[in-house]
Order: C-alpha cells, then sequence, then structure tokens
C-alpha cells in the first residue's frame, strides 16, 4: 500500500519548474566552465573577477573592490576573499585609492592580465560550445537574462 502525501509543490512535473531547470542549467555550464578553466588552475569565480576587472581597466581608472563587486554581481565580502587569493597568486594588486582614503585600487598585474587574455577566450568558446553560437536565438536568451536579473 503506497502512502500519498499532497507535496506543497505547484507543479506536477518536477521539470515544469522553472528555478529546478535553471539550477539544472546552470550546474551543467558550471562544470564546463570548470573544465575548460582547470588547466589555468583558476575556479570560476577568480576567473570572473579577473576577466572583470579586464572589462573595467579598458574603461576606466582607479576601480575598486566594491566597484568590481557590482560588476560581477558578486557579494562584497566573497570579492575581498577572492581578491586577497587572486593577489597571492600575484595576478593582482592592492593599492591605497588616490581619492578615497577608505577604498583600495585593484589593478591586474602583468602575470593576471596574461592569464586573463588566455582564458577570457577559452571561457567565450566553452559558452559558444554549451550554448551554441551568437545568433538571434542566444541574442534573444541573453536579453532575457538581462531583464530577469535588472528585475531583481
Amino acid at each position: 500500500m503506497t502512502s500519498q502525501h499532497s507535496a506543497p509543490f505547484e507543479e506536477t512535473e518536477a521539470s515544469d519548474s522553472t528555478g529546478f531547470l535553471l539550477w539544472q542549467l546552470t550546474s551543467q555550464w558550471h562544470r564546463s566552465i570548470a573544465a575548460a578553466l582547470k588547466p589555468h588552475e583558476l575556479t570560476q569565480v577568480q576567473f570572473v573577477l579577473l576577466a572583470s576587472l579586464t572589462w573595467l581597466e579598458n574603461r576606466q581608472r582607479h576601480i575598486t573592490q566594491v566597484m568590481l563587486a557590482r560588476h560581477a554581481n558578486l557579494d562584497v565580502m566573497v570579492t575581498s576573499q577572492v581578491l586577497r587569493s587572486l593577489q597571492a597568486r600575484g595576478l593582482v594588486e592592492r593599492a591605497e585609492h588616490p581619492t578615497d582614503t577608505r577604498a583600495k585600487a585593484i589593478t591586474l598585474t602583468s602575470t593576471g592580465r596574461d592569464l586573463a587574455n588566455i582564458t577570457i577566450p577559452v571561457v567565450e568558446t566553452a559558452d559558444t560550445a554549451f550554448f551554441g553560437a551568437r545568433d538571434e536565438r542566444r541574442r534573444a536568451l541573453n536579453a532575457e537574462l538581462r531583464r530577469l536579473i535588472s528585475a531583481i
């Protein structure tokens, strides 16, 4: 005899749950990116901060930890911890900010810049293999993802 309990789920099938599907997709994508970054001895969060810092340095000067955390949409404390590990590896430097005595200016070292320049195409290639070519469907997906992120 089987016992039937009422479940608190709105959906009748797990595959109808948007959050569950997003979780599964994110997990699969994370594994593919981790595999792509493994030869470079970078975690995904480390890569995101290196890539974000590369992006920001090409557009402005005196990047702070808070600016970097906002750009990467990461918690400031997580950003600080990961920056410490990147600094210990000689990939970033933290110095006194020229105008804000409470902040540190974060910069890539030449080694960090070289590693970012190597790994950004690696991750973009992994993204293309995972999500497909940059066609109209991918642009539409990206637009919807941006909409969801900005709505939070």
